[in-house]
């Protein structure tokens, strides 16, 4: 009886000593032991800066996480700012940054040392679209109409707005600039809400903003869409004006306008942090996916929702990258 009891005894422990080792195990999955800095290389109002703080506000709120996500907007030199720090920050797990083109387009138009490949790939959350968009005002109620008015006119006559210089706006600029045949002056600001703040005020004649920037000055009738810059119509079909859903805008290339062009909302980390940190952020972001919020922002904002992660995302990025190289090589918006 003792040896069975002594048996037994060893048994208990053994199983005692796998429950606590599988439980350290489970403990020791990373997670963040501070507040987390989500940098935006970007000004506030933009399509980056509202999905940041929409990210930041739905994450605090259903407690996904145990430390804050901050917000920082870090814009100065298009960007360059953020992403260098980002890439300065070697290992330290308690930064992220969302992107959008000028991952691309700052260092090729300003020789800044810096490259996508210095950061470490974390998840594609979305696509955002672009849309041509007029002053409700406007006298144009096509991209065709609007086009041929530009043809109609001796060059820079009309005025575009846009987010920074020899970027993704000026990028599409060139595009209708080349479907017009003539020149069209482009004016920077620093963020895309400044930019449809210019159009609702009539200074200048049309953007190309993100749906998100511009959707609540669509909804209360200050501006109207002309068209959207994607092979086909978004799909999302209940109505934002009195008249009109985002399904009903038609693509550019309907209108005869060769400008197709789509922007990443990506998540990067510094380099040096090791899988299991960059895991607790792709399963952050896959929850924030299942959320009733996410789906809502995602029509309110008309973003194509593909997903990715790791190989898919990185050769995502690849093709994007070598994409901006022609475009800005063919704007002539390469740094010598």
């Amino acid at each position: 009886m003792r040896i069975k009891t002594f048996a037994l005894n060893r048994l208990l422990a053994a199983l005692g000593m796998t429950a606590a080792f599988l439980g350290s195990s489970s403990a020791m999955a990373w997670e963040p032991s501070k507040p987390v800095e989500f940098v935006v290389p970007a000004g506030t109002g933009g399509g980056a800066d509202q999905m940041a703080r929409f990210l930041q506000g739905v994450i605090a709120k259903h407690k996904l996480m145990n430390q804050p996500l901050v917000v920082v907007n870090k814009s100065g030199g298009a960007g360059a700012e953020g992403f260098l720090e980002i890439k300065g920050a070697k290992g330290e797990a308690h930064k992220i940054i969302i992107t959008l083109s000028n991952l691309f387009t700052t260092p090729l138009a300003t020789a800044v040392p810096f490259n996508w490949r210095d950061l470490t790939p974390v998840s594609m959350l979305a696509l955002d679209e672009f849309v041509l968009w007029v002053n409700a005002d406007s006298p144009y109620k096509t991209a065709k109409e609007y086009v041929d008015a530009i043809k109609a006119g001796p060059d820079n006559k009309f005025k575009m707005a846009g987010t920074g210089s020899k970027q993704e706006d000026q990028i599409i600029t060139v595009m209708l600039q080349k479907a017009a045949g003539k020149k069209i002056t482009f004016i920077p600001f620093k963020g895309g809400g400044d930019v449809a703040v210019q159009l609702v005020g009539k200074h200048v004649d049309s953007t190309v903003n993100n749906p998100i920037e511009a959707e609540a000055h669509w909804r209360g009738g200050k501006l109207r869409a002309l068209c959207v810059m994607d092979a086909k119509p978004l799909p999302y079909k209940k109505k934002v004006t009195a008249q009109q859903a985002w399904s009903d805008i038609p693509t550019c290339q309907s209108a005869g306008i060769d400008a197709e062009y789509v922007m990443l909302r990506g998540i990067f980390m510094p380099p040096g942090v090791s899988p299991e940190q960059v895991d607790f952020y792709v399963n952050l972001f896959k929850k924030v996916r299942e959320l009733p919020e996410w789906k809502e922002f995602m029509e309110k904002g008309a973003f194509n929702q593909t997903f990715m992660t790791g190989k898919d995302y990185a050769d995502w990025v690849a093709r994007n990258e070598a994409l901006h190289v022609r475009l800005m090589k063919e704007a002539g918006f390469i740094a010598k």
